[in-house]
């Protein structure tokens, strides 16, 4: 996220983030305990939990859902100013292709902040985290022990990316694994890239929480963030809310069905004589 005076006002398309009210804040990340870190072989795990990941990445594909963003912008006193809201039906087609279908926008509010392109891949692919196979050796994966999640047993890495592209963005922080499904079931960091040199761009730390859907894998349903963006310009606190609701498995296949009868106009006309 930028400053509004610091660079024109990018599309209103951009996604972010907002939270009212009544919406619920997470359980603080940090563990109140050290993770245990007895009988467990950390490199075995990281293989079953990545190649879990993917099929789970390969099966969120054959799902829509409805995404909602929202951001407020809180002064030094947390009182709530300029905010932002999109909802949107998240498709992906069958070669894989996600399309965004806005359902309500309204009129942004934001005073301060502005949204750039590194905030719209966070909110892709960065705040639903998944790290698969293919992924695992773009990362140092660190195991940190055993440790509950909102009563459910894990295991909990430290994770940051080894070498970073320009024009990518990576998840840094920690990820707890459900010892038992070995998906990844709550996430804790924050997304990190290499940015144009001069750039300002600050980025909220955030709790991602995932629940199983279809009984058998652990989709995103809510990130949380409240954090204070430090601008050279000076500091901007935020509220952040994403929610990921109404999954629905859907199939993108065409089926072709062969035998019909098809209706011949010309099978009744009187056949020419043959030429002698």
């Amino acid at each position: 996220m930028r400053r509004f005076a610091e660079i024109a006002l990018f599309s209103a398309l951009f996604l972010p983030l907002w939270a009212g009210a009544a919406d619920k804040p997470p359980d603080t990340p940090a563990p109140g305990t050290a993770p245990s870190t007895t009988g467990v072989n950390p490199d075995e795990i990281i293989s079953k939990f990545a190649a879990k990941e993917k099929e789970f990445s390969e099966a969120r594909e054959n799902y829509m859902y409805r995404q909602t963003v929202k951001i407020q912008e809180l002064d030094e006193s947390g009182n709530p100013g300029g905010k932002y809201e999109i909802v949107e039906d998240i498709i992906f087609s069958p070669e894989g292709k996600r399309t965004e279908k806005v359902v309500r926008a309204p009129v942004s509010t934001l005073q301060n902040l502005i949204l750039t392109p590194e905030d719209e891949q966070d909110l892709r692919n960065v705040q639903p985290f998944v790290l698969t196979t293919d992924e695992i050796p773009e990362y140092d994966i660190r195991y940190l022990g055993k440790q509950n999640a909102d009563e459910i047993p894990c295991y909990v890495f430290a994770i940051k990316p080894k070498k970073m592209q320009q024009g990518k963005r990576y998840f840094e922080g920690q990820i707890w694994v459900d010892d038992r499904d070995l998906q990844i079931v709550k996430t804790y960091g924050k997304g990190v890239g290499l940015l144009k040199k001069g750039s300002d761009n600050q980025f909220p730390k955030f709790e991602t929480l995932r629940e199983q859907v279809d009984g058998k894998y652990w989709f995103p349903t809510y990130t949380h963030a409240d954090d204070t963006l430090h601008f050279q310009n000076g500091p901007q606190r935020i509220r952040m809310i994403v929610t990921y609701k109404d999954y629905k498995k859907f199939e993108g296949k065409s089926t072709i069905h062969f035998g019909d009868v098809v209706d011949d106009k010309t099978k009744d006309q009187p056949k020419p004589e043959p030429k002698k």
